[in-house]
């Protein structure tokens, strides 16, 4: 017989363990669900370091950074279910599978925090034969960094995300050839310091507004077809070009995974759950991390995965406190800010937003109708970093936009 619980929550990646920890905190009885047999999620896979820096104050790899959440949730009162599927969620309800059998479990909050799916060669109906060779970045990682298996040696990857890059450089180092990278876009969506590091450091090219036409191969990938693409992103068929090659990666983009949510409400500029100040997505539901938007570092995660965890235990226990409520939209030169809305009240709002392109010597501004309430300048924004800012409550009594103010 299931035990009752406060809050229950989805996904034992990096935002599910730091949701579960603080719901736990607010003294809320806790279930984490995870459907793998390991909590960590993806960052059991990723041995590269880059991990930590804001939260553990040095820098670890995903295996690191995941073992000492796995252990703080060992030491906590939480308690976990592993290789347990969520198969559907209504409202408060939750239907799980596991190996005991189908169960049904109504806590007073849930936290979602199932993360993002990797986006495939169907999603962007890439043309031409389906022969082995053609996989996700993410699918490549797990092949080299937990199977030990080299899945290729003439490597052509195809967008410039940020795993794709690290995979760049892990696949040189594991002995394969990756002879280039196509991004569709005129700037990369990856941080500039994996190009740097994963791309320049190991002289791997990347071509800009340039795309696969063709995967060409019958049992395995023996080349493509590549071209250049005009301003409506279309093949430029005059440039089209053959290349050799015996692997295509995709890094083509992540999209986050709420499928087993019922009508859920998206956010069309993120393509995940829109959310109130407090991560809530519906009365006493609440989401976090990649379920929410994509992150370029897990300490952002964690970060918003505490705001998460920690609403959801007070909202069970009758303690969530709300003012009066309003808009948060994106303005000019910003692509999405999460959240959507606000509460008045004491304190601070932080702001997570992504802008559209690069900018030298920029502001973020925060209008308040015509009134500027808040104003930060940047050295530079990169559309490939996702950003914050944090803003004195005090001054906010209505709704708000975030912009790019360029330096006249």
């Amino acid at each position: 017989m299931m035990k009752d619980y406060d809050v229950v929550v989805i996904g034992g990646g990096p935002a599910g363990m730091g949701a579960c920890l603080e719901s736990a905190k607010t003294g809320a009885k806790t279930l984490l669900i995870e459907r793998d047999s390991r909590l960590g999620g993806i960052l059991n896979q990723c041995i590269h370091n880059g991990f930590g820096l804001h939260y553990f104050k040095e820098e670890l790899t995903g295996p690191e950074y995941a073992y000492r959440f796995k252990k703080l949730v060992e030491e906590s009162n939480v308690d976990v279910l592993l290789n347990t599927f969520v198969t559907k969620v209504e409202g408060k309800k939750l239907t799980i599978m596991n190996s005991d059998g189908i169960q049904v479990i109504e806590p007073k909050s849930i936290v979602f925090s199932m993360g993002c799916r990797e986006k495939t060669a169907g999603n962007i109906r890439l043309n031409g034969t389906r022969p082995v060779g053609v996989m996700t970045a993410g699918q490549a990682q797990k092949l080299v960094n937990y199977c030990g298996k080299l899945p290729g040696k003439k490597v052509v990857i195809l967008g410039s995300g940020d795993i794709g890059l690290i995979m760049a450089r892990r696949l040189t180092f594991a002995g394969a050839e990756v002879l280039k990278v196509l991004e569709l876009m005129n700037t990369s969506s990856g941080l500039p310091r994996n190009i740097r590091q994963c791309l320049d450091d190991f002289n791997i090219p990347i071509y800009y507004n340039t795309t696969i036409t063709e995967v060409l191969g019958k049992d395995r990938v023996e080349g493509i077809k590549f071209a250049k693409v005009d301003k409506n992103l279309n093949p430029i068929m005059e440039s089209e070009e053959f290349f050799e090659c015996d692997l295509v990666i995709l890094s083509v983009g992540l999209a986050p995974e709420y499928d087993i949510v019922n009508n859920p409400v998206i956010d069309s500029r993120t393509g995940g759950l829109v959310v109130n100040e407090f991560r809530e997505c519906s009365e006493g539901v609440f989401a976090c991390g990649n379920v929410l938007h994509v992150h370029d570092l897990v300490d952002n995660v964690t970060a918003e995965s505490m705001t998460a965890g920690r609403n959801a235990g007070l909202y069970a226990q009758g303690k969530l406190k709300r003012g009066i409520e309003h808009k948060i939209s994106n303005g000019e030169g910003v692509r999405y800010t999460v959240p959507s809305t606000y509460f008045e009240s004491d304190g601070e709002l932080e702001i997570y937003f992504r802008i559209m392109k690069k900018y030298l010597s920029p502001s973020i501004v925060v209008m308040q109708g015509d009134e500027v309430v808040f104003s930060k300048s940047y050295i530079a924004l990169n559309p490939g970093e996702m950003e914050s800012i944090k803003i004195d409550k005090s001054k906010l009594k209505g709704d708000i936009s975030v912009l790019v103010k360029e330096r006249v």
